[in-house]
């Protein structure tokens, strides 16, 4: 009983009785026992009363209960038998919940003006509304020379109507504000730039497009502007939540890539022949 090593086994043997009597951690749950608690009935039963406008019956409850078992009793063996490995779908499932987590937190923050204000500065020409050009125009019959031309401009700057020199078309003839790529989606390209050259409020011409000659009249002109802040509060703040998310996703995987050692092998490697 003197011995220093008979002395250490009783104080450790003191000390777990001690610890055993006073533990209050609850016994660990077998992995065969699934329990489906009155709070997990609880929110199936809102669930449904949100879906359905009407809390559901008792028999429906208990059929909902029945499918949560059902559902986690699968899961249980399928995950048992290693299913969940190597399955894209269950792979991207869990990489897009894991974004998820990480990209909550702009959504939740109020911007003030002068963050916004900064984020415009940073890009402006992410919010410059482009310039915009409204015309109204005529597709020349192709037997007009150079002098009818002539004529047939000045009628039409006398409100005139050119008659059999215009030649039906499906273009329209009354274009309204549009920019550059839409304008030259319908009349062809570099249409836009031609008339920009144009004076504006009478017919002139003639452009030049792939179906023949047109005469122009540019009824409005707007340059490309920047909007000031108050103008596009909203839209600023949507590029702001989504640049802010984005780079709170890629920071957080940092932190998250910095847990491991990663081994990449050389893309030109596998790639060779």
């Amino acid at each position: 009983m003197r011995d220093p090593l008979v002395h250490f086994f009783l104080l450790g043997a003191a000390i777990f009785g001690l610890f055993a009597l006073v533990d209050d951690t609850p016994p660990p749950v077998a992995a065969n026992v699934f329990e489906v608690t009155e709070d997990d009935a609880r929110r199936l039963a809102a669930e449904y009363e949100a879906t359905w406008r009407r809390p559901p019956t008792v028999a429906e409850l208990d059929y909902m209960i029945g499918e949560r078992v059902r559902e986690e009793v699968y899961v249980r063996e399928a995950l048992a038998l290693g299913l969940d490995r190597d399955d894209v779908v269950i792979r991207r499932r869990l990489q897009t919940k894991m974004e998820f987590l990480t990209e909550s937190g702009p959504e939740a923050v109020q911007p003030d003006d002068a963050t916004l204000q900064a984020h415009l500065d940073s890009d402006p020409d992410r919010f410059t509304e482009p310039a915009l050009v409204a015309f109204e125009q005529v597709l020349l019959d192709e037997r007009v020379g150079d002098e009818e031309l002539e004529l047939v401009e000045a009628r039409l700057n006398l409100g005139i109507d050119p008659g059999a020199a215009a030649r039906p078309t499906l273009l329209p003839s009354v274009f309204r504000p549009s920019p550059a790529q839409v304008v030259d989606r319908t009349f062809g390209s570099g249409f836009f730039d031609a008339i920009g050259a144009l004076p504006e409020g009478r017919w002139a011409g003639p452009v030049e497009t792939s179906l023949g000659r047109h005469l122009v009249r540019v009824t409005e002109r707007r340059e490309a502007r920047l909007p000031p802040l108050a103008e596009i509060r909203v839209r600023v703040e949507q590029d702001w939540r989504a640049a802010s998310t984005a780079r709170l996703r890629e920071e957080r995987f940092k932190a998250f890539l910095g847990r491991y050692e990663v081994a990449r092998p050389d893309p030109a490697a596998v790639l060779a022949p």
